[in-house]
């Protein structure tokens, strides 16, 4: 009988196009993916790989498995989800991941109401940038992310996912106190053309986005310093190191020296919560993403910041 992790190793290398690729997605090494395969090509009687220049594709007898291990691993997924509909109750466990802010700024009430409503449902949230979030979602190592993209920098989800939008996160800039600029009502990024900005770490997501907006403002972003955490981007900011955009999500308590200044033509994040299609039915994904809904009325979200359900976009 055909073993089904084998099976779900053959699915990655072809979804991937390598070995080493498809081992980092599985999180193993490629030493034990090559072992998963011979032990596939042994089962089966056929080779399912073989050298091509430096690396490896699949022979026809791989492109069929491959095929049948697609359909074999969304079926598991059906059963899966079937059987807690069954049910009729979020139980058993759900794993969920989500970028930074959204678990200090999302997950704490809705973690907390879903152990108060769903007392046979245990949710591990593990803290994940949106990009690792959604591999290991794909492969089925978690149940649910919560990702971001930007309203001018789309974020590109693999086929399969199903989404909801949770809500828009706006961005406002970080100024140190005494700034020349902190005065005003508002400020337009042009008025910060020759700044050093602190933002995010280079290659990341977030970053790339700045650099993006800020270039198309004819702005040559100066980079003083890069973090990750909202409070120690703040934290420079106000030492005066520098200027910063800041989303309100997750970003309280505001150190002393720093002052908030809004843009005039609102910046948004916009923030979803994605989950594997074959999934669709299970009632902890949908209490999960109830919570999170709720969760996301949090001071200074009204109802104009919250997204609209996207056409094409499944109902939690």
């Amino acid at each position: 009988m055909l073993n089904l992790e084998r099976l779900r190793v053959l699915h990655a290398i072809d979804t991937y196009g390598s070995v080493s690729a498809a081992a980092d997605v599985l999180n193993v090494t490629t030493s034990a993916v090559s072992q998963q395969m011979a032990k596939l090509e042994r089962e089966t009687g056929q080779p399912l790989l073989v050298k091509n220049g430096r690396g490896v594709r699949l022979t026809d007898a791989g492109r069929l498995l491959s095929g049948h291990a697609e359909r074999i691993l969304s079926l598991v997924e059906v059963a899966h989800a079937d059987l807690e509909a069954h049910r009729g109750a979020a139980v058993g466990v759900l794993n969920a991941g989500a970028f930074p802010t959204a678990v200090r700024g999302l997950f704490p009430a809705a973690l907390h109401e879903l152990r108060r409503e769903h007392p046979g449902l245990r949710t591990v949230v593990h803290e994940l940038e949106p990009a690792e979030s959604l591999a290991r979602l794909t492969r089925g190592d978690i149940d649910l992310a919560v990702v971001l993209d930007w309203y001018n920098k789309p974020l590109s989800l693999p086929g399969g996912l199903a989404k909801a939008a949770l809500f828009d996160d706006v961005v406002d800039i970080a100024l140190p106190a005494g700034h020349r600029l902190e005065g005003r009502t508002a400020i337009d990024l042009e008025d910060l053309a020759g700044e050093e900005w602190i933002t995010w770490p280079d290659g990341g997501f977030c970053h790339e986005w700045l650099m993006f907006t800020l270039r198309g403002k004819g702005i040559e972003p100066m980079v003083a310093h890069h973090a990750e955490e909202h409070a120690t981007v703040l934290a420079l900011v106000g030492a005066g190191l520098g200027v910063a955009v800041m989303p309100r999500l997750g970003r309280d308590p505001m150190p002393a020296g720093v002052r908030i200044v809004p843009v005039p033509h609102t910046m948004r994040r916009h923030v979803y919560a994605v989950w594997r299609e074959d999934a669709d039915r299970r009632p902890a994904i949908r209490a999960a993403v109830e919570a999170l809904r709720r969760s996301a009325g949090l001071p200074g979200y009204g109802p104009a910041d919250r997204l609209p359900e996207q056409v094409g976009v499944r109902p939690a």
